[in-house]
């Protein structure tokens, strides 16, 4: 990792607009509580849970590209899509929001039971009509896409304008984006010293991570993503981060070993936005010990995920490894009743 690495990779990325939505760059900072609470390794949090706009997120850096796509398509709606807690949706109604555009969103019911009495109100769900979204329910069917671009199709019919953004902002695109933050993660190790042995993050939809891995490939090679499936679809995850990381490969000009592609099975819990007791306590560990709000859906189960391979001795105690904090606090209130704090 040399200066040089994320030069290229940074002047790679200029050549893709965005629109200053996100706040970049955002604070790597060193848990040292968490890491002597597990005696190590020496763990970093980039904390991309400050990008800013509608209380942040990594979906926000996605969207700070993607949407420059839409403002210059003359697009006058965004159309997205999730479940009724879906951090990706209440990023994108927030970005609809300081754009002036309309917003309507695919509200998907059936993917996961309503853990608590206040999920289907509070936390996302609230913010979502908070910034002005149209919401549509609709029922999930596995494909994350398809109610979305029929919603399109309608507003289109209706005589719209929508921007397709797809389900978690996951797309080549997206990707790209992404794989900003592998730049900033360069710079900000060489500014303090540190070559991280991997970095950790919560994988589903899939953008993330192929980004993550597009960019580690030009800028951090010797770093090892590692992506820790909260979906409990390791194979269906792993799949699309490599369709997606080609795409996104394709795009900027590089490549990538797909055999570096590390998708961690078995920290998902029973299922897809149900916690369990290693998330609980990973949630519990980050608030008491480094006053870091993480989600029970996504960032809850990837610090889950880092602590098991701590505990298991995955990593020596004098390397640094860095956990990627995707976001996703106001979802802890439509779990209050469940998660027991």
């Amino acid at each position: 990792m040399t200066a040089e690495d994320a030069s290229v990779l940074a002047a790679k990325l200029s050549a893709f607009p965005r629109l200053g939505l996100a706040s970049l760059p955002t604070p790597l900072e060193p848990m040292k509580r968490l890491t002597a609470h597990l005696g190590g390794p020496r763990l970093w949090v980039k904390r991309e849970d400050a990008t800013g706009l509608g209380f942040g997120g990594n979906k926000l850096r996605k969207l700070d590209y993607v949407l420059h796509e839409a403002v210059a398509s003359g697009a006058d709606a965004l159309v997205s899509g999730g479940v009724v807690q879906s951090n990706s949706q209440r990023q994108v109604a927030a970005a609809a929001a300081k754009l002036g555009l309309a917003c309507h969103l695919a509200v998907y019911h059936g993917r996961l039971a309503p853990p608590a009495p206040e999920y289907e109100t509070s936390g996302n769900a609230l913010l979502n009509r908070l910034f002005g979204a149209h919401l549509h329910d609709v029922p999930w069917t596995g494909d994350r896409n398809a109610a979305i671009e029929e919603l399109g199709n309608r507003l289109r019919r209706e005589g719209r304008r929508p921007y397709f953004v797809p389900y978690g902002v996951s797309s080549p695109l997206g990707a790209v984006a992404y794989a900003s933050t592998i730049a900033e993660i360069a710079e900000q190790s060489r500014a303090l010293g540190i070559r991280p042995a991997a970095i950790v993050h919560c994988t589903g939809s899939a953008g993330t991570q192929a980004g993550l891995v597009v960019g580690g490939a030009v800028a951090m090679p010797g770093t090892r993503i590692v992506g820790i499936d909260i979906d409990a679809e390791p194979e269906r995850v792993r799949s699309d981060v490599i369709a997606y990381a080609r795409a996104a490969a394709d795009l900027i000009g590089t490549s990538f070993d797909e055999d570096d592609i590390e998708v961690v099975a078995g920290h998902a819990g029973p299922a897809y936005g149900v916690p369990h007791a290693a998330t609980i306590e990973a949630i519990r560990l980050a608030g008491a010990l480094e006053a870091l709000p993480l989600d029970p859906v996504y960032s809850g189960k990837g610090l889950a995920g880092l602590i098991a391979l701590a505990r298991q001795g995955r990593w020596p105690g004098d390397t640094d490894v860095i956990f990627i904090h995707t976001g996703g606090a106001p979802a802890l209130f439509a779990y209050q009743s469940v998660l027991g704090i």
